[in-house]
């Protein structure tokens, strides 16, 4: 096939959260956290939970459904399903080859991307790889986590996670507009910080490893923090410095939802004016791999974006895994 570079551009989005909520007063009933603590130092009011038998699959394809349509396409015409979660439905197949069979999209190839909460960034910089080289022209990156599956609902770090996925459809245009930049980095230093130990080949699946408690996440939150207040100005400042864009001619940074606190230093380290961080983490908390693509879903049907709207995105991860992207909006 013709390698060739093409701009490369989102045509559509799309989202869905689960209909259950769990308010902060909630969990101070059930668990040994405080509702006031938790909105003043995260943001976070309420989070969306996914039903028991609602897999991630289920929740991404239905935010993949409505990216296709906003798109203008249909399953047919998509070439590529990326899916990045944690939280997939199963260690074989691929949640990704779960969805393309859910949205009949049997043209596509479909794999899975293991970034945590930096995946959607990750897929996005994937995808746009094969558009501007001609391989595929509309590849569906979709980012989808179920937290609520591997949280431990008796700890007080069970008020950090939300359900939920978003989704883009990235294609090919002729317009200098698009996809300016990306950064991506990845630090295995830091892979104890925040971990999912259980249901791997370190920890297979036995009534030992259940009854310890490996199959929830464990998390280091000031190791979490500090990472964030550091790597997030790094990777946009870079960004920056690679399209020759000043932090003032930006827009918006639709930003990881890691905590409110976070998102308010970064925006000061890069001199950014908090009024352009976008922010949903108040409804739906830490939906992982999900809060990018959900939170550019409502900041696009709000009718925010247009053309020639300058957007970062930037995000951080266990891993760690970290970095940005910039888009001129067409």
């Amino acid at each position: 096939m013709k390698q060739l570079t093409r701009n490369v551009h989102i045509i559509g989005t799309g989202s869905y959260v689960p209909e259950t909520i769990y308010t902060n007063e909630y969990l101070e009933s059930i668990a040994p956290t405080n509702a006031k603590w938790v909105y003043e130092n995260l943001g976070i009011k309420e989070r969306r939970v996914a039903a028991a038998d609602q897999p991630t699959s289920d929740l991404a394809t239905k935010a993949g459904l409505k990216a296709i349509e906003s798109a203008g396409l249909t399953p047919d015409d998509i070439d590529l399903i990326i899916v990045a979660t944690s939280t997939p439905d199963r260690l074989a197949p691929s949640t990704a080859a779960i969805v393309q069979d859910k949205i009949q999209a049997y043209n596509s190839v479909a794999f899975d991307l293991a970034a945590v909460c930096s995946g959607f960034l990750f897929g996005i910089s994937t995808a746009a790889q094969y558009v501007a080289t001609g391989i595929f022209n509309n590849v569906l990156v979709i980012g989808a986590d179920t937290f609520s599956k591997i949280i431990d609902w008796n700890r007080r770090d069970c008020v950090f996670f939300g359900d939920g996925a978003g989704a883009a459809v990235l294609s090919f245009t002729e317009s200098d507009t698009g996809f300016l930049a990306f950064r991506l980095y990845t630090d295995g230093r830091g892979k104890w910080n925040f971990t999912i130990p259980g249901g791997g080949s370190e920890y297979p699946l036995s009534h030992e490893n259940v009854d310890a408690g490996h199959r929830y996440f464990q998390m280091v939150g000031k190791a979490v923090y500090e990472t964030g207040v550091k790597v997030l100005p790094k990777a946009i400042n870079q960004v920056l410095a690679d399209t020759g864009i000043s932090i003032d001619e930006v827009d918006y940074l639709i930003p990881h939802q890691p905590s409110i606190n976070i998102l308010k230093e970064t925006a000061s380290v890069i001199g950014m004016p908090f009024e352009k961080v976008m922010t949903n983490m108040d409804r739906y908390a830490n939906t992982s791999g999900g809060t990018i693509p959900i939170l550019l879903d409502e900041v696009n049907k709000a009718g925010k974006l247009k053309p020639g709207t300058l957007v970062l995105f930037a995000a951080v991860g266990s891993g760690w895994t970290y970095g940005a992207s910039l888009i001129r909006w067409s």
